[in-house]
């Protein structure tokens, strides 16, 4: 279960299953928590899976070899430290990060996200954003999931109207090395690699599985084709499709408890037909609405693009409480 706070006191929740900039190597390990999730198959059962979280790239600090000045010059490295990949491992260093005090922790199966934290007694934005790991080959999650349904467990009885608490897929290379234009020597171990449809990092398939805080939520697809992409996407909406006592506190799914999304994406011949989503709560299985057509195929790739992203395989990456 997943769950998202905009407070520094939160609810723990379980999951089933930055834009990147090029980084020097780790000064230490990262001390990725561990959060291990479960594939199920109707013959074999369910399968625990050895899986951790990583957090993106940006929230990390590169600094100068034996010095605090950054690295960093924007979200960019600077390029008098860090004209080439060889130079900027000698020249800089990344520390491991503290995974608490940017608002992410683990128990058991459980994350829990936070969007702001205190640190040394004062309260900051962590808004974080973390990707899912295979800790046995150190390399993304890679899910197929054409004809799959993909199910998650969230609280998010403590978001607020205007922020958002995100967990959504992306086409992201599974070891992370895909990063135009920057040096990338530290692949998905440090969270690097990040795309989306709206082409930050570079354009690839998105998927977002659940936008959503406890008054509202929207699932939605943004299919690419080359760097064309759906920005925009194709959503559905329980409110803005004229559900109005759906979702919400005390409502029909209600957000003051923990419920259980489950996303099912539909084919036939291989070719993704529809993109249904029903929800789980108090013993009650909740029928909610499908999305079944995206644009067009011939632009950005349409349903069909999308389905081709996801049977490929997408990366799982929950994103904190934002500002919507």
């Amino acid at each position: 279960m997943v769950s998202f706070s905009s407070s520094s006191i939160g609810l723990a929740a379980c999951v089933l299953a930055g834009l990147a900039a090029a980084q020097t190597i780790p000064s230490a390990p990262d001390p990725r928590p561990l959060l291990p999730t479960w594939k199920c198959t109707s013959s074999g059962g369910c399968v625990k899976q050895n899986t951790s979280v990583v957090l993106d790239w940006e929230y990390r600090n590169t600094h100068v070899v034996g010095g605090t000045t950054s690295c960093m010059n924007g979200m960019k490295l600077d390029a008098s430290r860090c004209p080439n990949a060889e130079t900027c491992a000698k020249n800089c260093v990344t520390e491991p990060m503290n995974y608490a005090d940017k608002g992410v922790s683990t128990s058991g199966s459980a994350l829990t996200m936070y969007h702001y934290v205190k640190v040394d007694g004062k309260l900051t934005s962590a808004s974080p954003r973390v990707y899912l790991l295979d800790e046995s080959t150190g390399k993304y999650v890679m899910m197929s999931l054409l004809n799959q349904e993909l199910t998650v467990d969230v609280d998010l009885s403590t978001l607020p109207c205007g922020e958002n608490g995100a967990f959504y897929l992306s086409e992201m290379t599974a070891d992370g090395s895909k990063n135009p234009g920057q040096f990338n020597v530290g692949g998905a171990g440090l969270g690097n690699g990040y795309c989306d449809a709206q082409c930050q990092g570079y354009c690839c398939g998105e998927m977002d599985i659940l936008e959503a805080n406890s008054q509202a939520n929207v699932f939605t697809g943004h299919p690419c084709k080359g760097n064309n992409c759906d920005k925009g996407g194709c959503g559905y909406n329980p409110y803005g499709s004229g559900q109005r006592n759906f979702y919400g506190p005390g409502k029909t799914v209600d957000s003051n408890k923990v419920f259980t999304v489950v996303t099912a994406f539909k084919a036939s011949g291989g070719r993704l037909t529809s993109i249904d989503r029903k929800y789980i709560q108090g013993g009650r299985t909740i029928n909610s609405g499908s999305i079944t057509g995206c644009g067009s195929e011939s632009g950005t790739g349409g349903l069909v693009g999308m389905g081709q992203s996801l049977q490929r395989g997408s990366k799982f990456r929950p994103f904190s409480s934002a500002m919507m």
